[in-house]
């Protein structure tokens, strides 16, 4: 399985990956391990996640962290959309096709 990051969501990943660093040594590792255990659980199970309400995306929750992967799978691919915080406005996603 081939997965990737659009360029936009590994932006909101690193940004949000040393914003937790900043705040904690060691918290910014926790986080990119977060990314890392959903990312092999899409890949295990990429049908298997709620809709995200956008097109054809996905969402998974991270685990101890207020942020969700969207995704979308065709056949082999994940590709990552976003990574999400909970408080962010989802519409944002629209432009994200």
């Amino acid at each position: 399985m081939r997965i990737a990051f659009r360029p936009e969501a590994q932006t909101e990943a690193l940004q949000a990956r040393d914003w937790y660093e900043a705040r904690s040594p060691g918290l910014g590792l926790e986080f990119a391990r977060a990314i890392e255990a959903a990312v092999a659980r899409m890949a295990r199970h990429p049908e298997g996640f709620a809709h995200a309400g956008i097109a054809d995306c996905r969402r998974i929750l991270l685990r101890k962290f207020p942020y969700s992967l969207v995704y979308r799978a065709s056949g082999d691919d994940l590709l990552i959309v976003a990574v999400l915080h909970h408080r962010r406005d989802p519409l944002i996603l629209a432009s994200r096709n």
